[in-house]
């Protein structure tokens, strides 16, 4: 009896130590938003064309799509400085004005599994308050990842697009 709770004990032990070893990445989730002195179906119109990104995201320099801004649409976008990322359009509702998409490769980011949705809502006195969430994994999917394909880069990176292209959006349209 003694002999079968040691090993008992001992397969436990080894269990949780290949358990703890393997966890891998974690998913990681982005939020910004930001009000915008403007009609929220004015803002809508600008941010829901999904081959026009370039109209007012800085850093990209220019965008296409395969099916405009239609389920199924592929967008490639052309990043400023180099790079490109790849995107998939999900969801478009525009009653609810909201839409997602999806990018498997981060391309130019540091990032794969990446999904993201957008939302323009009425704000206070007219104004629009747009959303822009993510939820992806970091480029290096093994354990101990190299510097800037760890999740700090990988947050760092999708914070620093999302935070960028709102606050140009936002200027563009209090024009």
């Amino acid at each position: 009896m003694r002999f079968v709770s040691a090993f008992i004990m001992m397969l436990a032990t080894c269990v949780a130590a290949s358990v703890a070893h393997a966890h891998g990445p974690t998913r990681q989730k982005a939020f910004e938003s930001i009000t915008i002195k403007a009609s929220p179906d004015a803002v809508w119109a600008k941010v829901s064309d999904f081959a026009n990104l370039q109209g007012w995201h800085p850093a990209v320099e220019s965008s296409t799509a395969t099916d405009g801004s239609k389920v199924g649409s592929v967008r490639t976008l052309k990043i400023k400085g180099g790079g490109e990322i790849v995107e998939t359009l999900e969801t478009i509702d525009p009653s609810a004005k909201k839409f997602s998409y999806r990018a498997k490769d981060g391309g130019a980011l540091p990032v794969t599994n990446y999904s993201s949705n957008i939302t323009v809502k009425a704000g206070d006195g007219g104004t629009a308050v747009v959303e822009w969430r993510g939820a992806f994994y970091r480029k290096y999917m093994n354990n101990d990842p190299p510097k800037g394909e760890d999740d700090e880069a990988a947050m760092t990176a999708v914070t620093g697009v999302y935070k960028s292209g709102l606050e140009n959006l936002k200027k563009i349209m209090e024009k």
